[in-house]
This record gives structure tokens, C-alpha cells and sequence, in this order.
């Protein structure tokens, strides 16, 4: 608490950062956090609240009234005030209905107005606060106004004027590096029209994916976007630090979905619904484990001959499964990240099943070595190198193969990826390692 406290009576007011406030009240303890949380500045309060994690949200809104986390709600943007009230709803809906009976009107209506999209939509990450301005306007009139703007904090992170004809449809989007060598006496129609398709917006539809946002930010390498309605009229703007985090989320969905784990189920304290979300997925494993101990099974008189197979039988599938992980993992982050195209499929399979090709005949060779050498059995390496090669070609195979398959039936690529693959990998290496025990051993 102490560090807290030092860096509140040492920086200067206006520039405490929430992040660096909310870092720091996660290293105390929740004796130690329940004291520190008094000392937050009201109207960081709502700030600091959505830069922690969401089992601190509660703890730190239990400290202060309706009418205080009110009052911190209008330092944030509109997009941000959504997320706030709606986090609040999820955990409280009475003191949600009284943090926003206690907003003026004007931010009332841009959060009902942000509530109505669906969290796959542009329209709800947009915020409606945007500097905009008429085609008839002049210049030198433009720039006054955003400067008394900017003075008085009502807009921040601006990287474009966004211009609109008298039916606020928008027309164009002039960069402020590019408004400032305006001829400040013409009007802004007057100055665009002399290269106007440069000024030409890349937008998004308030309906719009998200998905398909995040893609054309990355695309054009994007600060903003404008988000305009069916009629072309402009009603508000994506960022890029809304970008930035659903990248991060989407990057953790596909880490927990890789692992079987799901991210909402992760977040909550409840121990019953984390532990359940996971047994779902324990109780698929453990039915493909049975399958593959089923295929060992088959070969029982074999194992009984040669107890060296039961030793050597581990790695095989040891080493299928994580070169199926590879391949997995490197095909469903390029279906994120759009590197894939829908006729690319050949071409990845290709790759990957070339790469475990090469993989498996060095592995090969070197733990037929060992194999044959151990166990003083030449033709016991020879089972275990083919072994191997098998079960790497299948795992580079299926590991490219399921990821691009479920993505053309419109599913999640990373769910259900892993287990299928370890089934199948397990099953092959299993199969092809005692059968051939069984062909050339016996």
C-alpha cells in the first residue's frame, strides 16, 4: 500500500494513469487492498475498476456510493461507459440502475444506444465522441474549434477530422498532418476536391463483424474507423486500443480452446463452473484414451512376447502427438490471422506433412539406433523407425488437416483440435508400432 500511496502523492494529478494504479493494487493483499482502494482518485474510480481483473471489479466499487462511480463514469469515453455499466449489470443490477440514473442525460442515450449491438457487432465497440465537421466549413474555423475542444479534454486520441455532408453522411476523413497545410482560407470542400480520393474513408457498418474490423484495421494499418449506419451516416469510431484488446482476447480464446479450457468459465471465482467447463472436455479425453487403450489391447499376446514394446511404445506416440501440436498450433494461428486462404488448403497440408516427412525420418534413424542398440534387436529399430515415420506423417496430416476441416464447416478451428488430434495420433502410433511388432517380430 505504501507504493501506492508514494506514487498518488508524487505524480502530478492530471497525470496518474489508471493502468499504473490498478498494477499496483493487484500486489497487495485483500487486507492491504480494501485500505488502498480509499485512495484511488474519484474520478479514476470507473478507470481503474476496468484496468483490473474482473474478480477486483466488485471489490473496488463496494468502497464508494452510486453518485461518486457516476461521477467517474463521465471521464470515460462512451464505448468505455458501456462496458462499465454492462460489467455492473452482470454483477449487480440495482446499483448498475443507480450508477446510470445518476448520468445526465446525454451519456444515458449514448449507452443505450451502444447496448443494443450484439459483442459481435462494430457498433459495439465504437464510441460516439468524434471530431467532425461540415463540407461548407472553413478551415481556419475547423481548427479553432478543435483547439477549444481539445482544452477543454472533450475529445482525446484524435487522429482525423471526419467530414460530412448536411445529411451527416460521412465523405471523408482528413488526417490532422494533412488538415494543418490546408489553405486555412477555403473551405473544406474546397481544399479536399483537389485530390478528394485521397481523402476517401475506409469505414465499417455498425452491423458489421468485429472480425472482419480487426482485419481491416490490420489490413491498412489503421489509427481509427469510422463506423457509419446502412444510409452511410456517421456514428461514431472504432480505435485502436479496442483493436489492440480484442486481439489479446482473441488470442486467449484460442489458447484456452487449443487446451480444452473455457475463457468465460476461467474468469469467473466459481470453482464448480471452472471445474465443470473442463470436465467436458476431460470427459471427451478420456474416452478417446480408452479407444487408444483398446488398440493396445489388440496386440496383448504380442506385448506379452516382447516386453521391450511396452517400454518403447511411450515414445512413439510421444513423439506423434507433439509434432501434431506443431502443426496444429502454427495451422489454427494462421486461420486467425488470415494467412490461410480458402484455396490454400493443399498448400498447408503439403507443407506440414513434407516438415513431419523430414522430422520423422531423422527421429527415425536416430532412435532406430538407439532401439537397436539398447535392446540388442536389429529388426526391433527397424519396427520403431517405421513406426515413427508413420505416425509423423499422420500427425502432420491430421494435425493441418482437422483445423482447415472445421473451418469449413464454420466452427471454431482451436476447439476440439487437440483432442482429436492426440486420438488419432495415439491410435496410429500405437497401431503401426504393434502391428509391425506383430508382422516382423513374431
Amino acid at each position: 500500500m505504501d507504493e501506492l500511496t508514494h506514487y498518488l502523492d508524487n505524480q502530478p494529478h492530471n497525470e496518474l494513469h489508471p493502468s499504473e494504479i490498478a498494477k499496483l493494487l493487484k500486489d497487495l493483499d485483500d487486507k492491504s487492498f480494501s485500505q488502498a482502494v480509499q485512495f484511488i482518485p474519484k474520478e479514476l474510480i470507473a478507470d481503474v475498476a476496468l484496468e483490473l481483473p474482473d474478480r477486483y471489479f466488485e471489490d473496488v466499487l463496494e468502497s464508494f456510493t452510486a453518485q461518486e462511480i457516476a461521477e467517474s463514469l463521465t471521464e470515460l469515453e462512451s464505448d468505455d461507459q458501456t462496458d462499465f455499466i454492462q460489467e455492473l449489470e452482470e454483477r449487480d443490477v440495482e446499483m448498475a440502475k443507480e450508477v446510470f440514473e445518476e448520468l445526465d442525460s446525454e451519456d444515458q442515450a449514448d449507452i443505450l444506444q451502444l447496448k443494443q449491438y450484439d459483442e459481435d457487432e462494430a457498433g459495439a465497440y465504437m464510441q460516439v465522441e468524434l471530431y467532425t465537421a461540415g463540407l461548407e466549413q472553413n478551415v481556419h474555423d475547423v481548427i479553432n474549434n478543435f483547439a477549444t475542444l481539445r482544452r477543454n479534454d472533450e475529445l482525446e486520441n484524435i487522429n482525423y477530422l471526419f467530414v460530412t455532408d448536411k445529411e451527416k453522411k460521412l465523405r471523408y476523413g482528413v488526417g490532422l498532418d494533412n488538415l494543418l497545410i490546408f489553405d486555412f482560407d477555403k473551405t473544406l470542400k474546397e481544399n479536399i476536391e483537389e485530390s478528394a480520393e485521397k481523402f476517401k474513408p475506409i469505414t465499417a457498418k455498425d452491423h458489421d463483424n468485429i472480425n472482419d474490423v480487426v482485419k481491416k484495421f490490420q489490413e491498412y494499418d489503421l489509427n481509427s474507423m469510422p463506423v457509419v449506419d446502412e444510409h452511410g451516416v456517421l456514428l461514431g469510431r472504432i480505435t485502436s486500443d479496442d483493436i489492440y484488446d480484442i486481439i489479446n482476447e482473441q488470442a486467449t480464446d484460442q489458447m484456452y480452446h487449443l487446451a480444452g479450457v473455457n475463457d468465460d468459465a476461467e474468469e469467473d471465482e466459481d470453482i464448480f463452473k471452472a471445474g465443470k467447463a473442463r470436465a467436458i472436455w476431460l470427459s471427451v479425453n478420456l474416452f478417446t484414451a480408452i479407444a487408444a487403450s483398446l488398440v493396445i489391447g489388440l496386440f496383448e499376446e504380442t506385448l506379452q512376447s516382447i516386453v521391450a514394446l511396452a517400454i518403447l511404445m511411450p515414445i512413439v506416440a510421444s513423439m506423434g502427438g507433439n509434432a501434431g501440436t506443431q502443426s496444429l498450433t502454427v495451422v489454427v494461428r494462421q486461420l486467425a490471422l488470415g494467412d490461410i486462404a480458402k484455396h490454400d488448403a493443399f498448400r498447408t497440408i503439403k507443407k506440414e506433412v513434407l516438415l513431419s516427412l523430414v522430422n520423422g525420418l531423422f527421429f527415425a534413424i536416430i532412435m532406430g539406433i538407439i532401439a537397436s542398440v539398447w535392446f540388442d534387436r536389429g529388426m526391433l529399430g527397424i519396427v520403431i523407425a517405421l513406426s515413427m515415420i508413420i505416425n509423423l506423417l499422420s500427425a502432420g496430416f491430421f494435425g493441418s488437416m482437422v483445423p482447415l476441416l472445421l473451418k469449413k464447416l464454420d466452427v471454431d478451428p482451436a476447439i476440439g483440435s487437440t483432442v482429436i488430434l492426440t486420438t488419432v495420433t495415439d491410435v496410429v502410433g500405437f497401431f503401426s508400432f504393434l502391428g509391425l511388432a506383430t508382422l516382423i517380430l513374431l
